[in-house]
This record gives structure tokens, C-alpha cells and sequence, in this order.
């Protein structure tokens, strides 16, 4: 599990108008200044993604995926002072032929709040969300938005249980009541609701039916480790994810799933993390969970370097293929549906690291996901943790990076995204990416 768990909004910084400035310069050399004036994709009409198999799917035509997380985007649009650093990490992923940004569509109870309490909502912050969607559409780039933390940082599931103690309905100070509690539950349907049907006060189209969302992801990194057997959880999936379903049939739903295998499956002694049985006993289950029929695409993140605290760096990298080529595996002859890596970061806090590492991390990782899109496989790509832009210093961990500060990953991740963009049969993609794809060349 990254440093993100780990990180709460903490006191705010004032941002000095001289170092963002600094900042836009530094950008404006590197990208020759047309940065900020011409790396919009074509606004033109947009079809929702949908699932057909094991592919991702526009208007009939498959579609891979390169991209990245930026959780941090609804709380930046919040404030006058941040909201440009939403246009700016847009315009960069275009910049980089990226098509797909994962981020947060929650915060609940702290500072900058979308859900001050259940079901009292802060209109400043869903109009910052609101600025994140049409920023994510003027950009060519589509969203996957998360419901809910499993960890504390923007509330998560502990403020959900705080709330129903307040409220003196609460039926255990667990955590994990978040999902068995009838009372949680319906606190979690109600913010659900609310998200999906809210229209957007820039375009007057309800999110519900806004194509630049990619999915839903019910929570991210869920787990219920006081149920190991994974019956609690796979209980609160179903139930959920119909729900999301029952509201919104134009989107795709996934779990958020970090990809452990469950207690009953036959790879959680051979790919899961070792030693011992510690990630077969999380309350989580790939297989089961994400075989759920309301469930269009699996999960998994990739984290070696959280996982393994003694091997080498090669002895990762063996993990990390096998790792990987498991879980296509399973998209391709066990599930029958796309698998997304949606979080993949290589820690730069190592002993021995070096920034050749994350280059060759990613590059085994994309190698892989190329491989499968190439042969029509189930692997539908991968999206980095984490990508920031200057003067966010507060919000970085031991993964981000600001994309255009070393010249080898950029490079790297943009020949990804011509890849994968080759591997789809979208021809209007293909064609805002030609001018990038033919340098890459």
C-alpha cells in the first residue's frame, strides 16, 4: 500500500505567486511555450466507453488505455489560487497522448468537504468537481471517478462510521461497519445518488450522462479485515454496484481492487505477496469480486516495493511480471473481461534506488500490457501513480512525479501512449495523436 494511505489534507500552504510563476516559465522552456495554447484534442462528439468481452469499447471499436492518477484535482478546483493546476495536469496528459485520469469524486468530512455529513453537500466543491469533468473534456481526456476511500485520507470509510455514531445509530466503532451497517450503507446510496445525478452547473448534462466519465469505482483499495473469509465485502459489491447499475446504465462500474487473491483461491500462495499469508487474508478476493456480472472490468495496482521490504530490486521485477501477466491471465480465460492496472508506482524512498528503476518498472509493466493488446488480450492498460505539477509539494509521496522533470519517463510514457493508441482501432485517436506518435518514431 502506497504513502498515500498515509496522507491526510493537513494545514494548507499559501502557495507563493513568485515560485508558480517560476513554475509556468520552467514550463513554457521545456514545452516551447505552445503548452498552454494548442494540445487540446478535437472537442467533437464523444461516445461512452463501454465493455464488450474482455475490451474496452467506443462506438463499437476497441480502445486501450494509457493514462495516470491525480486524486488530488476536485481539491485543487476548489480555490482561485489552485484551480489552474487542473487545466495544467489536463493539458499535460494530452500532451503525453493520455487518455484515461483516475481521481477522487469524494471528501468527506475534512477540509474542503464535497459531504460535510451525510447528505449535506458543500455547492463550492461540487462545482470544483464540475470544473474537473469539463476541464477533463475541453483535454480529450476521460475520467474514472472513485466513490469512497478505504483509507482515512479525504475521510473514507472511518468518517462514514463516525457519522453514525454521531448520528446514534452506529452498530460497532469498526471501521469495517462501513459495510455491514445498514445505516452506513444507505449513507454511502444516498452520496451515490446525489453524485450521479448531479447536474453540471458549466454544461447542464447530469453526470449520469456525461461520456467523459469513464467508470465508477466503488471505492478504492476496499478491504474488510475483520470478515478474512470476504463474505462481508463481496456482500457490500453486490449490493452497490447493482445500485450504481439501477441508476446509471450508460457507465461502466469496477471494485478499486488492489488484485490480492482471496483464502480459496489456488494462486494466493504463488502470486500473491510472500512471505506468509497476510494478503490472502484482507478480506478482498479478485476472482470473486470482480466476477460479480454487474462488475464490466477488474482491477489490480502494483506496488513491489510496499509489498517486499528485504528482496532486491530484481527479485521485484520477477514479482512484478508475474504479477501482472497473473492477472491478464485471469481477464483472458477466468473473468472474461478487461483488466485495468489503475495505480502503479515504484517507491523512490528504496536504499538502493535510483530514478532508472521507476523507468525500467514502468517499461516491464507496459511491455507486458503491449503485448496482451497486440494479440487482442484482456490487459486494457494502465494508469500511473501519481502525475503533479509544480509547487504541490504537500501532495506528493514517494511516487509522484512531475512528468516533464525527467526527460527518459516522459519519453517513456508517451510511447506508451502511441502503443496503445496504434493497438486500438479508434481512427480519430490514432489521428489527434499523429503528430506525437511520429516524433516517438
Amino acid at each position: 500500500m502506497s504513502n498515500k494511505a498515509k496522507m491526510g489534507l493537513g494545514d494548507r500552504m499559501i502557495y507563493p505567486i513568485l515560485g508558480f510563476a517560476s513554475c509556468l516559465a520552467f514550463i513554457y522552456v521545456f514545452f516551447g511555450g505552445d503548452l498552454f495554447a494548442a494540445d487540446r484534442r478535437p472537442a467533437g462528439r464523444l461516445d461512452f466507453v463501454r465493455r464488450n468481452g474482455t475490451h474496452f469499447v467506443v462506438d463499437g471499436k476497441v480502445f486501450y488505455v494509457n493514462g495516470w492518477n491525480s486524486y488530488w484535482l476536485m481539491d485543487h478546483a476548489v480555490d482561485d489560487y489552485s484551480r489552474d493546476r487542473v487545466r495544467e495536469m489536463m493539458l499535460t496528459g494530452a500532451r503525453m497522448g493520455l487518455t484515461v485520469c483516475r481521481t477522487w469524486a469524494f471528501n468527506d468530512g475534512a477540509y474542503n468537504a464535497l459531504q460535510i455529513s451525510p447528505g449535506k453537500f458543500d455547492e463550492r466543491v461540487f462545482r470544483a468537481l464540475d470544473h474537473v469533468i469539463v476541464e477533463a473534456r475541453q483535454h480529450g481526456i476521460r475520467l474514472i471517478l472513485s466513490l469512497v476511500n478505504n483509507l482515512q485520507a479525504y475521510g473514507g470509510k472511518t468518517q462514514y462510521v463516525k457519522w453514525a455514531w454521531q448520528d446514534g445509530v452506529g452498530l460497532s466503532a469498526s471501521n469495517d461497519s462501513f459495510f455491514y451497517d445498514p445505516s452506513i450503507r444507505m449513507y454511502y446510496k444516498d452520496f451515490v445518488k446525489v453524485v450521479l445525478t448531479r447536474k453540471n452547473t458549466i454544461t447542464g448534462v447530469e453526470y449520469r450522462d456525461d461520456p467523459t466519465i469513464f467508470a465508477w469505482e466503488l471505492m478504492n483499495e476496499p478491504r474488510c479485515m475483520t470478515d478474512p473469509s470476504g463474505d462481508t465485502l463481496q456482500d457490500w459489491i453486490a449490493e452497490m454496484a447493482a445500485y450504481v447499475k439501477l441508476i446509471d446504465q450508460n457507465h461502466m462500474v469496477t471494485v478499486g481492487l488492489e488484485g490480492f487473491y482471496g483464502p480459496k483461491s489456488k494462486k494466493m500462495l504463488t502470486v500473491n505477496p510472500a512471505p506468509g499469508e497476510w494478503a490472502a487474508r484482507l478480506g478482498s478476493d479478485f476472482i470473486r469480486n470482480s466476477e460479480l456480472p454487474t462488475i464490466d472490468f477488474a482491477s489490480a495496482h502494483i506496488y513491489p516495493d510496499h509489498w517486499f521490504h528485504e528482496e532486491g530490486f530484481e527479485e521485484k521485477m520477477k514479482f512484478v511480471k508475474l504479477w501482472t501477466k497473473s492477472h491478464i491471465d485471469d481477464g483472458d480465460t477466468v473473468l472474461g473481461k478487461p483488466i485495468l492496472f489503475t495505480e502503479m508506482g515504484y517507491s523512490n524512498l528504496n536504499k538502493d534506488y535510483d530514478p532508472s528503476q521507476r523507468d525500467k518498472f514502468f517499461k516491464t509493466i507496459y511491455n507486458i500490457i503491449h503485448a496482451s493488446a497486440k494479440k487482442n488480450g484482456a490487459a486494457a492498460g494502465s494508469l500511473v501513480w501519481q502525475f503533479l505539477v509544480g509547487g504541490m509539494e504537500e501532495y506528493n509521496d514517494d511516487f509522484g512525479m512531475i512528468p516533464w522533470e525527467r526527460e527518459s519517463t516522459y519519453k517513456l510514457v508517451t510511447q506508451q501512449s502511441c502503443r496503445m493508441a496504434k493497438a486500438s482501432r479508434l481512427p480519430e485517436l490514432m489521428d489527434s495523436l499523429k503528430e506525437l506518435c511520429m516524433k516517438q518514431q
